[in-house]
Parts: C-alpha cells; structure tokens; sequence
C-alpha cells in the first residue's frame, strides 16, 4: 500500500494519529479521535498551533485556560452544518469530554503565537458553492487566509455530491513561488455516505515521479506532499473530507495542471 494512504489505527479512540515526521514533511500535523460518551481526548500544542474541529457530535471543552463550554451541534457530518471548531497557539493544554458520539480532529502546524485562543464558528462559516455541473461541490471554508485566525493553518472541509468530481481540474500547490503559488502540505480526511462506499484520489505530479491512485474508505486520511490531487465520487455516495493545509506562507495559491485548465477557463 502507498504510504500516502492512511487506514485508520482501531476503530475508535485515537484513530489517526500524523505527525509531520511521520509524513516526511515539515508543517501539517493530523490525528483524528472518535469519542464515545464520556470518553476524554487530551492534547498540549507544544510549539505548535492546534484548531480543533467538532466534526461530528458534542464534547465539553477545556483548552488555554479557558473552559470553552459545550461545542458541536452537527451530529451527521453529512447534515452539512457549519462545524464548531477552536483555535489554540502554542504551549496550550487542551482537553475534549464527549457527551454524544464524538469526531474530534486535531489539525496542527509550526506557529510563532501570534494570534490568541480563539472560537471558529459555527457563526461566519456559510456555505460557498464551487463548479458547475459534475464539477459542483460545497465547501465550509473553516480558517481559510481570509480569516486571520492562524500563523499557518489552513483548515476548509467539502462536500462532493454522488457522481460528482472535486479538488478538479487537477491542481497543486508545491512550489514556494509566491504570488504564483504557494507550498502548501496537505492532508484528506475521507468520509463516505452511505458508510459502505469508496471514492477514488489521484496523486500525481508533471514529470510522473509520482503517481498514485487510491481507493479510499470512510476515516481514511491521503497525505498530499506534492502534485496534483483530484478526487472523484462514485454514484451512489456522497463524499466528505476535512483539508488541512500549511506551508510557509498562509496563502492558498495554485496552478492547475496545464493539460486540464481549459476547464476552469471555460467554467470561469
């Protein structure tokens, strides 16, 4: 198997678990957990900036000091409601009570501590629609660059319609060329529904040095080092994934692969 597929580690408790030398890169860090009702998940930040995301179910939340109360309303990360998420910067403890079933991510880069303890949304998330036609998909753009809530992190989560394709026309962000593009790392985190189904991510680059083409399941994380890296929704199931992202410069710029950009031209 492709290390740049990730199967989950047991099916509960810590599911993920990512580091950035675990990857082979430098900034994105990633672990999942999958709570039951009164099970607890703890973290520090240490040198790095977390933002928590309540993908699915609630939890209490204690983190910086702060007691930061009862977070996540969203119990089917499929009812497409804006998520609950909280930022932390460096050398903070964190702590996260399930009182529902619960699907914390832990999304993690280098930062300097520049910005404060934070809530992200569910207010000021909407819902942007991107494509046309087998290209639509809905995306929840959690801390995006135009929201100057981080060092570094990157953090948007889309949703791709059965028969749908996204993160298309193929594109990358692998070069540290700014304003032409930035480097940016970047993991996929899967969710399918019904359950049961599979999606498909490619992973390439120009020169083919690296290509690869994964079947992906429910919980499965792709790590995306370099290229290009579409996915494509089989009929029949609707496709989730939780991007995070981070690399130098906390800007998400990208060229599309030039065999396909007619595309994006033509639906401009």
């Amino acid at each position: 198997m492709t290390p740049l597929l990730r199967k989950p580690l047991r099916p509960a408790g810590l599911v993920h678990d990512i580091t950035p030398a675990d990857a082979g890169w430098s900034h994105v860090g990633f672990a999942l957990h999958r709570l039951a009702p009164g099970e607890t998940a703890t973290g520090t930040t240490d040198a790095r900036e977390v933002i928590l995301v309540l993908v699915e179910g609630k939890a209490r939340v204690t983190a910086a000091g702060q007691d930061w109360g009862l977070m996540g309303d969203r119990m089917d990360v499929f009812d497409r409601r804006p998520p609950h998420a909280l930022y932390l910067p460096p050398g903070q403890d964190w702590t996260a009570t399930a009182t529902t079933p619960c699907t914390l991510a832990v999304c993690s880069a280098p930062a300097r501590g520049d910005h404060p303890p934070a809530r992200i949304g569910p207010e000021g998330i909407a819902m942007v629609t991107r494509g046309k036609g087998t290209n639509t998909r809905y995306i929840h753009p959690i801390a995006m660059e135009e929201r100057d809530v981080a060092d570094q992190l990157l953090v948007t989560e889309v949703y791709t319609p059965a028969g749908h394709w996204s993160s298309y026309p193929p594109h990358r962000h692998d070069e540290d060329d700014f304003p032409r593009m930035t480097y940016l790392e970047e993991t996929y985190y899967h969710r399918l529904n019904p359950p049961q189904g599979y999606a498909h991510q490619r992973v390439f680059t120009e020169d083919g040095t690296l290509d690869e083409t994964m079947t992906v399941a429910n919980h499965d994380v792709v790590l995306v080092p370099k290229g290009h890296h579409p996915c494509g929704a089989p009929y029949g199931y609707d496709l989730y994934y939780l991007n995070v992202m981070a690399g130098p410069l906390r800007k998400w710029r990208f060229q599309n692969h030039p065999d396909h950009d007619w595309i994006a031209r033509r639906d401009a």
